[in-house]
């Protein structure tokens, strides 16, 4: 008897002190109404319950699962190849948007539009076969750092929401990332910072061609545009890349926007997210005048289309991995 009910303490004490899910939010509603979510949609009983096959919740990269001031970390990205690659390129002194690169003009980089961004992708990206650009990718995320805070780029990852793709990845969710950030470039460290695998990232892409050369078979990334994965761009790529509705997606502009209408308009439980940066102290502050990240639209339309906004500076205890 007496060791029947040592093993009933036991037991309570091991449920009682069972990890507690997020524990870098903080007690609020955004908390709450995530977990109660997934009960919800794991609870074979509950009227709410979705099989695992159709537990499907997307991510964008860019403000969402990682910083993006002053501007993209995939232009900082081009921005550092152009200059490695100048001295084989003299005539970009005088061809913009690679002069204001060359000298350090960022406002004249964006003033570019996306025509002169693309030109930047194009030449630091195109040419070259997918085994070469992932080298590069790898090389430059060991070693690249942040200007203001000094970490590499993969470690301004968010804390609270990589708890938050290892949370719905333990009840039964294939998490994806649906970013307007380059595919390639992403895959080469996405699945070491966030656990995500390359075939489960989504991105804007350029075309590709199938080569062989010198004898090897290669793939050669073109210079041409093949999907932007932005806006009406993202549900256009889940359901290429995926092809099943996401039940959950998490974005933090209104680049994400149709993103997460196409996901919460489907039928039976659904849960949209926004990542809102009100934090200038531990990060940044913005939202609708801002030239990256801007959220204007979703911040005016959320509340009545029932979805989240987190409040970084209110929900979130940290905002990235201690070092």
């Amino acid at each position: 008897m007496r060791t029947n009910l040592l093993i009933l303490f036991v037991s309570f004490a091991v449920v009682g002190n069972a990890a507690e899910p997020l524990p870098s939010w903080n007690d609020s509603e955004s908390k709450s109404a995530i977990i109660g979510f997934v009960k919800r949609v794991t609870d074979e009983a509950s009227r709410d319950f979705v099989p695992v096959s159709k537990r499907i919740a997307t991510f964008d990269n860019d403000g969402c699962l990682w910083s993006e001031q002053p501007m993209y970390f995939q232009l900082i990205f081009a921005i550092d190849r152009i200059k490695a690659l100048a001295p084989q390129h003299p005539e970009w002194k005088a061809q913009e948007p690679f002069a204001s690169v060359l000298k350090g003009d960022i406002k004249g980089v964006m003033a570019s539009g996306e025509h002169g961004l693309m030109e930047l992708i194009a030449a630091t990206h195109a040419g070259m076969t997918i085994e070469e650009f992932d080298k590069i990718v790898r090389e430059w995320t060991s070693t690249a750092r942040h200007l203001k805070t000094g970490r590499l780029y993969t470690e301004m990852v968010y804390q609270p929401m990589l708890e938050l793709l290892d949370y719905l990845r333990a009840n039964g969710f294939k998490t994806f990332i649906v970013s307007g950030g380059g595919i390639e470039f992403m895959r080469p460290w996405a699945e070491q910072t966030y656990g995500i695998p390359p075939e489960q990232v989504v991105g804007s892409s350029l075309k590709m061609n199938y080569e062989v050369r010198d004898g090897t078979p290669v793939i050669v990334k073109l210079a041409e545009v093949d999907l932007i994965d932005d806006k009406e761009g993202k549900p256009v790529g889940i359901q290429s890349h995926i092809g099943r509705r996401p039940i959950f997606a998490a974005g933090n502009s209104d680049g994400d926007f149709q993103m997460l209408e196409w996901t919460t308009s489907g039928e039976g439980p659904r849960f949209g997210l926004i990542i809102h940066h009100t934090d200038a102290e531990r990060e940044w502050a913005y939202d609708r005048d801002s030239h990256v990240g801007r959220l204007d639209r979703g911040l005016n339309e959320a509340p009545d289309r029932g979805w989240h906004i987190v409040d970084m500076k209110r929900d979130w205890k940290t905002i990235y991995p201690s070092q």
